[in-house]
């Protein structure tokens, strides 16, 4: 793996194991699924969105593993069981270095192959769909930590 693939795969391993440290720090697997007032989602619901999309995106997209996405679920499934959790977030880390592993240099700057996601428009670069795709992830993952802040009123893990 080349220096620009390498440092994707990188921070996406480091954060996707950072998931897995907040989910494992909730005290019960209902309470990875409460929902408070003013939160939108769970953190078990943000779990599934984000090994959905890094399925979808990096897995199916970028890596042709064939991955069937089904969205609407990932936001109306509710109280698995956080093993069966951290088993999705598994899958997707796998798939993501798998890929990520592929991926030479030269790739990034050309087209994403796959559906890219719809802010990015028409045709972006592979480099600019990993991007994006870094934001979202990090973005959630701020919710996740939040979240399990908010409900356990311990201090952050990361």
């Amino acid at each position: 793996m080349s220096g620009r693939a390498a440092a994707f795969a990188r921070v996406f391993d480091k954060d996707v194991a950072q998931l897995r440290t907040e989910l494992d720090a909730y005290p019960d697997d209902t309470s990875v699924w409460r929902i408070e007032p003013g939160i939108s989602n769970s953190a078990g619901t943000l779990a599934l969105h984000i090994a959905g999309n890094l399925q979808h995106f990096v897995g199916a997209g970028l890596g042709g593993t064939g991955y069937v996405r089904d969205r609407d679920a990932e936001f109306s499934d509710r109280d698995l069981p956080r093993l069966a959790l951290l088993q999705r977030i598994d899958d997707a880390r796998e798939v993501v270095a798998c890929t990520l592993a592929e991926l030479e240099d030269a790739a990034l700057d050309r087209p994403f192959p796959g559906a890219a996601p719809k802010p990015l428009g028409d045709a972006p670069t592979t480099a600019a769909v990993l991007t994006y795709m870094y934001g979202h992830f990090t973005y959630h993952l701020g919710q996740v930590n939040y979240h399990r802040r908010l409900l356990t009123g311990e201090g952050a893990t990361g």
